[in-house]
């Protein structure tokens, strides 16, 4: 009678150790791909400093408020794509444009983007200086999408689950359609991460980013 018990526990216990090993598996992955990526790639940061600097006034680098692990508030570090007085637009958006950005969080047609942050966000290069946040532990390679605090309401029930893990560079959604997605399928694809990740899943993700990048599939 106590036989299922036991066989329980240890089910319980080996799943518990593959959480483990998967945790320290994915640091280890994240802290070596952030350091290599940021050796490799910094002519490529040095290039788009200068650009971005020529540009348009402002700073180079612009820090954004999201949500990272257990709900605290971190700071996720890209290359400024936007005007300086991008706030100032963003209050005389026209009734149309504030239900859009409302609803999405993002315009189509964003007055406030300049030229060179157009390709930067179109090619995803915008967010390289996030290396930066997986190489504190702030984000992951490959996690749910990092989201502002009010969009948090977006996730009704699911938005503790959403906060258990870290965010990630990229993630399901970034992989599978990006902006042709609605809303609603970014809740799912973030959930069905969540409930399926593994270093194997990491790495199709990998991989799937590249190739949608390199397609621009869903950027705009």
């Amino acid at each position: 009678m106590l036989e299922p018990k036991v066989e329980y526990s240890n089910l319980s216990i080996n799943v518990k150790e593959e959480k483990i090993v998967y945790k320290i598996l994915k640091r280890t992955i994240d802290i070596i791909g952030s350091l290599l990526g940021l050796i490799i790639l910094s002519p490529i940061f040095l290039i788009l400093s200068i650009v971005v600097k020529a540009d348009s006034p402002g700073p180079i680098f612009f820090a954004h408020k999201r949500l990272g692990y257990n709900g605290n508030l971190i700071r996720i570090y890209k290359f400024r794509t936007m005007v300086i007085n991008a706030e100032e637009l963003l209050n005389n958006l026209s009734p149309e444009q504030k239900e859009e950005f409302a609803k999405n969080f993002k315009l189509e047609s964003d007055p406030r983007i300049t030229k060179v942050g157009n390709f930067l966000r179109k090619s995803s290069l915008d967010e390289l200086p996030q290396l930066l946040n997986i190489l504190k532990g702030e984000l992951s390679i490959v996690g749910p999408r990092p989201i502002v605090e009010k969009e948090l309401k977006n996730y009704g029930i699911y938005g503790e689950k959403l906060l258990s893990v870290k965010p990630g560079l990229t993630g399901n959604w970034q992989a599978n359609g990006r902006s042709d997605t609605t809303y609603e399928e970014r809740v799912e694809m973030d959930m069905q991460y969540i409930d399926n990740r593994s270093i194997f899943m990491d790495i199709k993700i990998i991989f799937k980013t590249f190739s949608a990048v390199i397609k621009k599939q869903g950027a705009r």
